[in-house]
């Protein structure tokens, strides 16, 4: 029993040695690690399917474009990004009112991309590096699957999330070798939005 509490403490203190050089070398804050659930923000790069009730000549799906603007043949350069879906409906709304009489309008995103803050981003030995828009209750298991799991290069239990808090990087570790070859669910935390899972290559 004592020696099991010794190797658990050893582990620890291995995996706080492979923070050296991080903008934090202490364990995460319970401010890191609480999971967030925020409304989807509408980003560059989506498509909005934009339905005006009775008035389907103006209902349309259109792109947001780089600057975060949208464009339709009644409203020109509407700002879109940064704002949920309910949100940009209701401003469409308000500029449709000057043409149409009560207009009401549902938009439905179509194509998700999101904000860069808003992204997840993973980086190193992941089957196909990308990032990826963030999703309610989104887990470290969920981003694997999006990205193909991990390389036979990667040194998957010495990987860490990148996370801003307070405006503070703090680097968190994730057993991914524990999680994808072990089956240890414990391994499955959430992630949060603007989030970097940083995959290193094994050296042995």
């Amino acid at each position: 029993m004592h020696l099991m509490k010794h190797a658990a403490v050893a582990g620890a203190a291995g995996c706080l040695l492979l923070l050296g050089g991080c903008a934090s070398t202490v364990p995460p804050t319970q401010a890191a690690l609480a999971p967030v659930n925020p409304d989807y923000l509408i980003g560059p790069g989506d498509s909005v399917n934009i339905i005006v009730w009775r008035n389907p000549e103006v209902s349309m799906a259109v792109p947001v474009r780089p600057d975060g603007k949208i464009t339709t043949p009644l409203v020109e350069d509407l700002p879109a990004a940064g704002k949920t879906s309910t949100q940009l409906a209701r401003d469409i709304e308000q500029a449709l009112a000057k043409f149409i009489q009560q207009p009401v309008v549902t938009v439905i995103v179509t194509n998700f991309v999101g904000n860069f803050n808003e992204q997840i981003r993973v980086i190193g030995q992941a089957a196909r590096p990308q990032a990826l828009p963030y999703r309610r209750d989104m887990s470290v298991m969920d981003v694997l699957i999006a990205v193909g799991g991990i390389t036979e290069f990667a040194a998957g239990d010495k990987a860490t999330i990148v996370r801003n808090v307070d405006g503070k990087q703090e680097k968190i570790p994730v057993r991914l070798d524990a999680l994808l070859k072990d089956g240890d669910v414990s391994a499955n935390m959430m992630v949060r939005p603007g989030d970097i899972l940083v995959i290193p290559e094994s050296f042995f």
